[in-house]
């Protein structure tokens, strides 16, 4: 796996766009018929029925285990809608922060596609940090792409997972970066679904409140005015999908307090954070308040210096040469004992 791409994935992951945003179509785009299969970079696919819904599950084991029973780690997406697998002429692209690899000698890897996105997408000649940020997504991606959604969709697929015989289901564990936290908070609080979680650079204040830190620390007070006559637009009428970037029923899901449903939770939850990220004070505030009602389900890890991506600083801008992800990887998967001994 070349280590550039991992810094391609996460840009990806990061997602605090304003609503109403110019959309535009990809210059060039893989036929399906040219497209590669999933199977052809050693995923394996599954199709989980929720209500109408063709859900889509990629799964990763360690090759000739695919049937030995294992715990599970299901990894949430970020915002952005990416298809699963991205490949070029140099070969594939990770969707994970973390090398795959080592972890499967552990454990069995589910992620699941985003609502009507291609599984695959061969993005040769073109700028993936861009590309899917600037295109707009089909209507039936829309329509599903709200909190609510994600929520009884993965909790539907966890259910059936744990069904499977190659699954351990006294030991599942959820995962996630960034807008993918909101989704593991709920479904960590659903009881019995999963033995652990992990929570990286979310904010239990929810996304509004990271966008209002960006733009305060930018000293951008129109910026922070737009995000408050927002809100109220929002609050309006929550039930808007119009697909506009950010449409209110998304910004209402994402944008509101976690910090009910985290304090809700039971079971062992692992809070890693950098201290660059506007997310901050919300982790923070998590601390504060779970110290205060005595919760010892929590372990925070900060990581001092690192900004949501978890990438350093050098001259006040962003180092993406000094990528942390292996660290915050291990550190995690450790604490959640997936780590090979």
């Amino acid at each position: 796996m070349r280590p550039s791409l991992r810094l391609l994935i996460l840009v990806l992951l990061a997602g605090l766009g304003y609503p109403g945003r110019a959309q535009t179509a990809p210059s060039t785009q893989t036929t399906p018929a040219a497209r590669r299969s999933p199977e052809s970079f050693g995923y394996r696919q599954l199709v989980v029925m929720f209500g109408r819904d063709s859900v889509q599950v990629l799964l990763l084991s360690k090759p000739g285990e695919e049937k030995l029973k294992k715990p599970l780690l299901l990894w949430e997406q970020g915002s952005i809608p990416t298809p699963l697998v991205l490949y070029d002429e140099h070969g594939l692209y990770t969707p994970f922060g973390f090398h795959p690899k080592k972890v499967l000698e552990s454990c069995h890897i589910a992620i699941i596609s985003k609502p009507g996105i291609p599984l695959t997408f061969d993005v040769t000649g073109q700028d993936p940090n861009a590309i899917f940020r600037e295109t707009s997504p089909p209507a039936y991606y829309c329509a599903r792409n709200y909190l609510d959604y994600y929520v009884r969709r993965d909790e539907a697929v966890l259910r059936y997972l744990k069904k499977q015989p190659w699954v351990d289901a006294a030991h599942v564990v959820i995962g996630g970066h960034s807008q993918g936290t909101s989704v593991v908070a709920h479904l960590a609080a659903v009881p019995g679904l999963v033995s652990r979680a992990v929570y990286l650079n979310g904010n239990p204040l929810g996304r509004l409140m990271s966008m209002l830190a960006q733009n305060r620390q930018a000293a951008d007070t129109a910026a922070v005015g737009w995000v408050f006559r927002r809100w109220q637009q929002v609050v309006a009428d929550p039930t808007i999908a119009d697909c506009k970037g950010d449409d209110p029923r998304n910004t209402y899901g994402f944008g509101s307090s976690e910090m009910p449903v985290l304090l809700r939770t039971k079971v062992p939850m692992f809070i890693g954070f950098g201290t660059r990220d506007a997310g901050v004070a919300g982790d923070d505030y998590l601390r504060l308040e779970a110290t205060r009602q005595h919760r010892t389900n929590f372990t925070f890890r900060e990581y001092p210096g690192r900004e949501h991506n978890f990438f350093g600083f050098k001259d006040g801008q962003i180092n993406y040469d000094d990528d942390y992800w292996d660290q915050v990887g291990e550190d995690f998967l450790r604490w959640a004992g997936l780590w090979p001994q």
